[in-house]
């Protein structure tokens, strides 16, 4: 299957993260968590619950919106409605098992900004802010982070304000997977997507990289995998985390 995208390759890594039963929330501007969850959910995560940021439980869209991040096609199926309120409780009772997240920069211990480029009070850039993160991050079993893209600028040694930290195990980039080690408790490289090098990876990261224990060649995308996936995401709304 040569003709696989980026989005092809995070997505289905996302969805390969999850494990049945869980509980997994989602925020705004999230297409390929969103779509992620929905493939979990028919392969190998079928009693996985799913809260999305439109606040409902097990919602099964028919289609994504190109234009709303909490569009009310992300309500349709649910079973239940649920405040953002009761994301937060539920996290904080550490009940929430994973919550896909993301940053403008990110170190090697999996900490987020989302706050400011440069100096907090003179900043280069104000960015939106950290949101839920901030309390997400800390209480949730699993923090999976990801970027749309890889490059030394988002993937820094140093972040200019740490606007949430905690428990992140996975980042998830368009070059691959970055696990937390139990060595360290770093992020360190697991896996890599074709068809990038490992070489690649460092000159592109700006903390050191070095091999997670279990690191391991990514395994190829299924005939299964990718018929599902263009079944749920029939118009390519994946692909918008990257235009």
């Amino acid at each position: 299957m040569s003709n696989l995208k980026t989005a092809d390759y995070m997505t289905v890594a996302m969805s390969r993260l999850l494990n049945d039963g869980e509980r997994v929330f989602h925020g705004v501007a999230s297409p390929m968590p969103a779509i992620a969850i929905q493939l979990a959910k028919r392969l190998h995560a079928k009693n996985a619950v799913y809260l999305s940021i439109a606040g409902v439980v097990d919602a099964e869209p028919t289609a994504y919106s190109n234009y709303s991040t909490v569009d009310a096609s992300l309500r349709e199926g649910a079973i239940a409605e649920f405040s953002l309120a009761d994301i937060f409780d539920l996290s904080a009772r550490g009940a929430l098992d994973v919550a896909f997240l993301s940053g403008a920069q990110i170190d090697d211990y999996g900490r987020l900004n989302l706050s400011a480029i440069g100096p907090f009070h003179q900043p280069k850039v104000r960015l939106p802010g950290g949101a839920g993160s901030a309390a997400l991050l800390p209480t949730v079993k699993r923090g999976i982070l990801w970027k749309t893209t890889h490059d030394s600028r988002g993937l820094v040694e140093k972040l200019d304000v740490i606007t949430a930290a905690g428990n992140t195990e996975i980042v998830i980039t368009p070059l691959g997977i970055f696990k937390r080690s139990d060595l360290d408790n770093r992020l360190r490289l697991y896996t890599i997507f074709p068809p990038a090098t490992i070489d690649e990876v460092i000159e592109n990261t700006g903390f050191t990289v070095e091999k997670h224990e279990e690191f391991h060649p990514f395994p190829p995308i299924t005939e299964e995998e990718i018929q599902l996936l263009e079944t749920i995401d029939q118009n390519g709304i994946r692909f918008s985390e990257f235009r």
